[in-house]
């Protein structure tokens, strides 16, 4: 019969040990995995990157181009109502007061809308400032308020800039607001209709 010889408790003790320690030093990661791992994402970050920057110009652009068409359907519509009352004057206040005095299709005219009185030239909405007459800007409804300030509209992703009978629209973010935009022009003389520009979009 053999014996079987113990082993003394000091190589027990060793022994745990040494599995503890061995199973502490597989725990981490290698140099190598770090740096595959810093590879991928540096791939990852090469590759989204620019789908999410196209992402974001390519929104720029949608918001552009529904605000042309809120200016083009305004623009469209104060021209109808102006023709179809026959530059006969209101009897009554409109919605924020005042009264439309006459509906003209002349150099100076006013409509009154669901939302309040609008100031036009030659049958079309004016291009006014910012606090001034409700014009173009208030009858294109960018924003939830009839005749915004700055602020208020720029809080809605839209930028505003009158000037000489011709306002430029644009968003807020473009890389490039020069290149970013279109243009609405009130009519210069009577029987022309106002305008509105492509999209500039190479900024955007």
């Amino acid at each position: 019969m053999t014996k079987v010889r113990s082993l003394p408790a000091d190589n027990m003790i060793m022994t745990r040990r040494d599995r503890v320690l061995r199973q502490q030093k597989q725990s981490g990661f290698t140099l190598i995995e770090l740096i595959v791992v810093v590879i991928i994402l540096g791939i990852l970050a090469a590759v989204a990157l620019p789908r999410f920057i196209n992402l974001q110009r390519d929104a720029r652009i949608a918001k552009l181009q529904a605000a042309r068409g809120s200016v083009s359907a305004a623009s469209a519509l104060v021209h109808a109502a102006t023709l179809s009352r026959g530059g006969v004057a209101d009897t009554t206040n409109c919605v924020t007061s005042g009264i439309a005095a006459n509906n003209s299709n002349g150099p100076t005219g006013t409509v009154c809308t669901e939302n309040g009185l609008i100031y036009m030239v030659f049958g079309y909405p004016q291009v006014t400032a910012f606090s001034g007459n409700p014009g173009i800007l208030s009858m294109a409804g960018l924003t939830g308020i009839f005749n915004p300030t700055q602020p208020q509209l720029e809080a809605e992703g839209y930028t505003y800039l009158p000037g000489g009978g011709v306002a430029t629209f644009g968003v807020v973010g473009a890389t490039d607001p020069l290149n970013c935009l279109f243009t609405y022009t009130q009519p210069a003389v009577a029987n022309t209709a106002a305008s509105i520009s492509g999209l500039t979009v190479s900024g955007c």
